[in-house]
């Protein structure tokens, strides 16, 4: 746990919790569903595991979170304590997204954008049966330039090796425009409008590729004007 701040604020009191570096990112991504080490780990790819280790540590001793063993499989999850961190994490996302829009070319990671993506994909827009979008990021270097994306009766596997399915389109863009469209820093349209998203796909499933890959939860807050 950080340091003592030495005030009886509570605010104070609870950034002691907080506002260790990750702390709040563990947090995110067990609200979005991450259970287990792995899956906390592929939502926070440049954290070491000794430091993944460490924060959950300091979560449980808080009463944030709880861990459970069932034989050899652990899973973490939020205790009431951590539910009640939800709009706070929340607000901070709505925040960030209003007033900090910036993206470096640090910031962009075609893993962990499709991460993203397939957890918050809509499988109830997509047909029925398997259904596969292939993707290439035009501007990053192979291995991880192409991905698939292939829903099969709501469950969705993202692959970055050619899984051998028929493509029922195929979308060329760079890494940086795609994060904003999922983001909505861009509307889908605009970006193929300009040429900077391109579907390569029968008309009916041009006009629905869209819905089939969503955005991200905080996409739709309003901007500032």
């Amino acid at each position: 746990m950080a340091s003592s701040y030495g005030q009886f604020c509570p605010v104070a009191k609870a950034m002691e919790v907080l506002d260790e570096r990750w702390t709040l990112l563990v947090v995110r991504e067990l609200m979005l569903g991450s259970t287990h080490f792995n899956e906390l780990r592929r939502g926070n790819p440049r954290m070491s595991p000794a430091l993944l280790s460490k924060r959950l540590r300091t979560l449980e001793r808080a009463g944030v979170i709880e861990r459970r063993a069932d034989g050899r499989h652990v899973t973490y999850v939020l205790t009431a304590c951590g539910e009640e961190l939800r709009p706070v994490v929340e607000a901070l996302g709505a925040w960030g997204v209003r007033w900090v829009g910036y993206l470096g070319e640090a910031d962009l990671d075609p893993h962990l954008l499709m991460f993203d993506v397939r957890r918050t994909l809509p499988t109830q827009e997509w047909p029925a049966g398997r259904t596969v979008v292939s993707l290439r990021f035009a501007d990053v270097a192979a291995p991880v330039s192409r991905w698939w994306v292939c829903v099969t009766s709501g469950e969705v596997d993202i692959c970055d090796y050619d899984p051998g399915f028929e493509s029922a389109a195929h979308l060329e863009t760079s890494l940086r425009t795609l994060t904003q469209v999922w983001r909505g820093d861009r509307s889908w349209a605009d970006a193929v409008r300009s040429g900077a998203l391109q579907v390569d796909a029968p008309a009916d499933v041009r006009r629905r590729v869209a819905g089939w890959f969503g955005q991200s939860v905080f996409a739709a807050i309003p901007r500032p004007a």
